[in-house]
């Protein structure tokens, strides 16, 4: 059974909510959610089995009709609700994030987005828009945008909070109904916003949140032949499963945001105080555990030894500590699996690279600290085909190599299967749009760097990174199906 926590004198209680009902596991599972600071137990939450995620898809599918039909603006005004009670929570989700994933408490925001995402989503309905023909003669044409049906929603530890609120509302109010599954690492501050969702009057059925692991709760929305439209946020390998599985079963609709493995690019002509404080602040969001992280400096030989010796330096100053404490600049990683993965990487590095700062884990060291904390760790002069310059480390890690000239450079950044996000440090506006033309990435950032984003630009990823795009109207367009409607007239009677 699932056990309660204690969050700013609130005891709660991790539940599903399926069909506007707060319940346990059809068979009581649970799985335990770790403080990644303290290596202790945060409390039991449930585990959902396929039965639970067949009656979330089932009470959807009830609901969506009726939904659908509902006048835009009344949808909109339970998106506006449940933004208000996000902001008005987001204290409370604060702590739940970092007492499941550690994001400190200083660097959390992911609530304020979150419920900007909510309020524009709510007043978006009028973009739902087909478009009308008298081209074809002898007819009247025109296209119908309508919703999918039941949509499933799969969505990432690293923000948890954020996700919830921009996948669903996107969904939401283009006339679709919602499972969104949580992941295993971060459902608290999820399952937290399953109670604000009740609070704010949604119809049974219209929003259900579930909690649980890939398998089987999420490999039951992938392979659901009546989840017609699915969105997921996470690794490479997950939404290659994910698509393998659509494609077995009904050829669902799916969007996918996966891994990066970003470069940053910084010519002799940069403002280098602007690019150190920019890349460095890049790699240390969220512990370095952020898709768009840009994990691969490439600075020009001219100015290395200047730009290598300052960052090295600001890198070694900044220490992991507590997330609930208000002054820590770093939190821990996420769990154990994720620490050991980056600590097998480093290890690796040692062996391709120069070290140049870092290269421990906490958890091993003399220390006693029980915590999954790794330090800020940069590499110097790593092989281009060595597997920690391939391969998306998802950590506080960074290589940094030198280049001389653009064609070099620019094959060294596209040298990848990722290609989410890229940035490019120069004062010539010429070079800058050749480089951005030229990088094989979704975006491409000039003088600033992730997670720099436009909120009304598309966010998506070239090659093994994604498909499809998201953000804003883009990501109405993936929950609306397109119905061309042809009209015969009859012949005018003169």
């Amino acid at each position: 059974m699932a056990t309660s926590v204690k969050v700013n004198g609130i005891e709660f209680q991790p539940r599903l909510f399926i069909n506007g009902e707060f319940v346990e596991a059809s068979d009581k599972a649970t799985f335990n959610v770790i403080n990644p600071a303290t290596g202790e137990i945060s409390c039991k939450v449930p585990e959902a089995t396929e039965d639970d995620t067949n009656l979330a898809v089932s009470a959807a599918k009830a609901a969506q009709p009726s939904w659908a039909a509902l006048d835009p603006t009344k949808r909109g005004a339970y998106l506006k609700k449940l933004a208000a009670l996000i902001r008005e929570n987001k204290s409370t989700l604060a702590h739940l994030e970092a007492i499941s994933m550690g994001v400190p408490l200083s660097h959390y925001f992911h609530a304020d987005a979150g419920a900007d995402e909510l309020d524009y989503f709510s007043e978006a309905w009028p973009h739902i828009q087909g478009q009308s023909s008298v081209n074809t003669p002898g007819f009247v044409t025109m296209t119908f945008r309508q919703p999918f049906g039941v949509v499933a929603c799969i969505i990432p530890w690293n923000a948890p909070v954020y996700f919830f609120a921009a996948k669903a509302a996107a969904a939401l109010i283009t006339g679709n109904t919602v499972v969104l599954k949580s992941s295993e690492k971060a459902p608290l501050a999820v399952a937290y916003a399953a109670e604000l969702i009740a609070k704010a009057g949604f119809p049974p059925g219209v929003f259900n949140v579930l909690s649980g692991h890939g398998v089987p709760s999420g490999r039951c929305l992938a392979r659901h032949m009546d989840v017609r439209a699915l969105c997921f946020t996470g690794s490479s390998r997950t939404g290659k499963l994910i698509q393998e599985e659509a494609a077995k079963t009904n050829l669902k609709s799916v969007t996918l945001e996966l891994g990066g493995k970003s470069p940053a690019i910084i010519f002799d002509d940069a403002n280098i105080e602007q690019a150190l404080s920019a890349t460095m602040t890049s790699i240390l969001l969220n512990s370095g555990q952020v898709c768009i992280a840009n994990s691969r400096l490439y600075v020009h030989k001219s100015v290395a030894p200047q730009f290598i010796e300052a960052f090295t330096q600001r890198m070694a100053a900044v220490q992991g500590g507590d997330p609930l404490d208000a002054q820590t600049q770093m939190g821990p990683q996420a769990d154990e699996v994720q620490y050991r993965k980056i600590m097998s990487y480093i290890e690796e590095g040692k062996k391709s690279g120069t070290l140049a700062v870092g290269g421990h884990g906490k958890l091993d060291s003399t220390t006693k600290t029980k915590g999954y904390f790794v330090e800020p760790t940069v590499f110097l002069d790593t092989p281009e085909d060595a597997r920690i310059m391939k391969e998306e480390v998802f950590g506080p890690v960074l290589n940094i190599n030198t280049f001389e000239t653009e064609e070099e450079v620019v094959a060294k950044a596209n040298d990848t299967e990722f290609g989410l996000y890229a940035a490019v440090f120069t004062k010539d506006i010429s070079r800058a749009m050749r480089m951005a033309k030229a990088l094989e990435s979704g975006y491409v950032a000039v003088n600033c760097s992730s997670p720099t984003m436009g909120k009304d630009l598309p966010f998506g990823g070239y090659k093994g990174s994604g498909q499809g795009r998201e953000g804003r109207l883009y990501s109405m367009d993936h929950f609306l199906e397109v119905k061309s409607v042809i009209i015969k007239l009859d012949e005018a009677r003169l």
